[in-house]
Formats: C-alpha cells, structure tokens, sequence
C-alpha cells in the first residue's frame, strides 16, 4: 500500500486499536509506522500487536514499520496520607527524601540527584507543569520551596526539573529488559527517551547491536544546548513537544521546532514532530483549525514524519483522526508553495558521490517528467542521502533486506520494498521498472531515474546514476 504523499504518519497503538480489525484499517487510512508505548502495557499486550502488524503488513504486500518507544527514567512524588493534598500559591512546601507520607505541608521526592542538583533560585514542576514550587533553601535531603502555582498534588504525580541536567542515566533497568524484550520481537526503531547529552545515545546502541535504528526523543531543555551532537550521534530525532513544553516557555517552543528540524534535514537524518497534533480528536470527531494549521506547518517544513499519541491509542476516534492527518498532508502536499519551501532551504553537500548523485538527481527531476527515482540500497543509506533534498520525484527505495525496508518507512517520501539485488546492469532496469509501477509511481510516457551502487549489493558504494526511458 504505497503512499501518494511524501511525509510520513506515525500512530501510537492501545485500548483504542489493538485488534487487528483496528490495525488494518489504521495502515489503510494513512499509517506508515506504529508505535508501542512501553509507559503503558505489558510485554505480551506489545507482542500481540506487533503480531497483528505484521499480519496486516503480509496481507499488504508493503512494508510496515514499528516503532519502540522506551519510557525512560521517571521523577514523581511519592505518596500522601489521604492521597494528595491542597496547595495555595504563596504557601511554603517541603520536597525532602523522608518516606512517611506527605501533607499539605510535605511530601517525599525519592529522587536525591534533584536535592544534589537544586539551588536556590530553581523550580521545581509537578503533573506536567500544573503546579509550580521555586525552591528558597536547599540542603541535601531537604527543598524548601515557595508555592508558585498552586492547586491539588496527588500521589505519584510527576515531577520536572528543567534548570539542571540531572545526573540520571536514559536507560533505567525497566527500559533494558523493554529495550532486549522488543529487539527479540523484531521492532524496527528504539525511540530513547530523557536524552540529555549524546553520550546517552551511546549505551543504547552498544545494547541495540544494529538490530534495530536509535530514535532520539528532544524532551529536555539540556538536549537543545547539544543538539548538533545528538543528531550526529542518532539515527532519527523526535521532537516529543509535549514534555518539551512542560520545561520550556511555551513560546519558545515552535522556534526550537524549526531550528531542529532545518537541522536533521541538514544532516540527512528523520525527524519526526510529535505531541498533540490532533488532541481535540481524543474526544472529538473533528480537529480544531489551530490542530490542522499545527500539521501542516510541520509538513511546509518539511518533516519526515508527523505522529499521533492519545488521539489514536486511547482516544474515541483513532481511524477518523489518521484518516484526518492524512488529507490534511495531502492537501499541504499539493499546494504549490510547498514545492518551494522544499527549494528554498539551501542544503550543503559532502564530497561524496552518494551526495553528488543526490544533488544530480535533485537537478534531473526538476528538468525532466521523471515518474519516479528507484534507489538500490543495503543499508538504507543511499535512500537517506537522496531524500535530504526533497527531490519532485517519488522514491522507491529496494532493498534486499526487509528490516531496512521497515526502518525506511518512517524517511519522507520513500516508498520502500524488499527484492533481491540486481546480478547486472539490465537486471537493475527491469527490477526498477516493475518497482515503480507496483508503486503506482510508473507512467507509459515519463522517463524513471536508477541510483545503485556497482558492484551490486556493496553497502555505501553508490556510484551510478541512470536515466532510463520507455521502451
């Protein structure tokens, strides 16, 4: 099922749409990769769905792919007498390291890298930045904290620390047994969460061992100041706008989506924008005016993939908001000046022929009626390097390994397919041709453009570039 748009749409599966009857229809309506949320679940609710993913994908015929999303380590407060307690703006809390249950005077904040990062003059933010608490006096194992913003505070709510880079590793020893259980299963991407620093990233791919691409998730204002490094060191980024906002300003947060996604297209890296794209849909049939200008302008800058949390794990309409998402991108898609804002972001090129068949390309397509531009790739990397320029012209991306067809489905405007490599030059044409019209990409009459590397089946050996007529 081979997409006529070239941003990509990522759906969060749940009690909303985890049978297969769901599934299906979700892949039918738009969805190109799905993603399990470790936060919630257990580890046979996940493997049930991949199994009914991967179904779905075989009775496609195309290539579905999924996404793991790890939870990462988690700040809460711990618990109070009569389960939460009322506070009032102005009033003065106590956040301290004793386990007895709270009042409306305490509560225990088991979490001693806080009270060793807190200063004065530092705030602290509880259930995603409802409550706020400015700490006036810290020791070790006490926060004497001035109430902000205040309201109920509740057991077990969680807490933000976005002044300091806290001292806590991205992988606690729940996302490992998560991380190796769903590398067993055969997801496609790990999604990390809490990045702080690249070295993050490092411990996870050391564990991942190539099985799977690294997806790193920019919730943290400590991510902004490395973000160069992070997306050098990832395969993917995600902008997780939800968390983001809750330790950021509100109204910093749409300049930092432009600035990281410029950066990723920049280096040839997806990336994805996420968080309440749709959220109105978790309860209505219908977005809001504001939700459809919020994806368009990710897809105007030219995203890789845009995706959906609530609306479609546990909201009322799952397929009506993927349905949604998808004609919204359709229709920016088609709008002329999208075509050149893709132009219009100048993009520097390396000294290397995959980038200079690349730039080719891009020149080609913009001469020439080309239907469609078949890559030949082992490890997804020729398809990557092509697609940085936004060229006019589909993508079908062959591949002879079916993980990297999946792991391609979330990088904008590829359409990927496993089949095995061509033996010569004359097999490459005619094993393109049948890609580009099972794609629904060939025209009787329009010229389609190959990118492969000789010998064949070479990994980053991308050197030739053919245009290739009608018969």
């Amino acid at each position: 099922m081979y997409r006529k748009r070239a941003t990509k749409v990522i759906a969060t599966l749940g009690p909303a749409s985890s049978d297969e009857a769901t599934i299906e229809a979700l892949h039918r309506e738009g969805v190109d990769v799905f993603r399990l949320n470790f936060s919630h679940g257990t580890h046979e609710d996940h493997a049930a769905r991949l199994d009914a993913i991967r179904r779905v994908e075989e009775r496609s015929g195309s290539p579905i792919g999924v996404l793991l999303d790890l939870q990462g380590p988690k700040l809460r407060v711990a618990t109070f007498r009569d389960g939460f307690a009322n506070v009032a703006s102005g009033d003065t809390f106590f956040f301290d390291l004793d386990p007895q249950e709270g009042s409306d005077r305490r509560v225990c904040l088991p979490h001693p890298e806080i009270f060793a990062a807190a200063g004065v003059g530092d705030v602290l933010l509880v259930n995603d930045g409802l409550l706020r608490f400015k700490v006036v006096d810290a020791t070790l194992t006490r926060l004497k904290t001035e109430v902000i913003v205040g309201g109920r505070i509740s057991d077990r709510k969680g807490v933000n620390f976005p002044s300091a880079r806290l001292p806590l590793p991205a992988l606690s020893e729940k996302d490992r047994r998560d991380l190796e259980y769903g590398l067993k299963c055969g997801v496609d991407w790990i999604a990390l969460s809490f990045v702080q620093r690249p070295e993050d990233l490092h411990e996870a791919r050391m564990l991942i061992k190539g099985r799977a691409k690294l997806l790193a998730k920019i919730e943290k204002p400590a991510a902004i100041e490395c973000i160069d490094e992070i997306i050098e060191a990832a395969d993917a980024i995600m902008l997780a706008r939800g968390d983001l906002g809750v330790e950021l300003p509100p109204e910093d947060v749409p300049a930092i989506q432009k600035r990281v996604v410029k950066l990723c297209r920049i280096a040839g890296k997806p990336v994805v924008v996420a968080t309440q794209m749709l959220e109105s849909m978790v309860s209505s049939a219908s977005p809001t005016r504001a939700e459809a200008s919020d994806v368009a302008t990710a897809v105007y800058d030219g995203v890789d993939a845009v995706m959906l949390s609530a609306e479609s794990a546990s909201g009322k309409y799952p397929i009506e908001a993927v349905s949604m998402m998808n004609r919204i991108i359709e229709r920016t898609e088609s709008d002329p000046s999208y075509r050149q804002l893709m132009r219009a972001m100048d993009q520097p090129e390396s000294a290397t022929t995959t980038d200079a068949i690349g730039a080719a390309i891009d020149t080609i397509t913009g001469m020439l009626p080309v239907s469609a531009t078949v890559t030949y790739t082992t490890s997804g990397m020729t398809a990557l390097r092509v697609v940085r320029r936004r060229p006019v012209s589909r993508i079908v991306s062959l591949t002879p390994d079916q993980s990297v067809a999946r792991q391609l489905c979330l990088s904008w405007g590829t359409s990927s397919l496993k089949t095995d490599d061509a033996v010569d030059v004359e097999d490459m044409v005619v094993k393109a041709r049948a890609a580009a019209i099972r794609a629904g990409f060939g025209h009787p009459e329009k010229p389609i453009l190959i990118a492969a590397g000789i010998p064949f089946g070479t990994p980053g050996s991308s050197n030739l570039l053919r245009i290739v007529w009608p018969s």
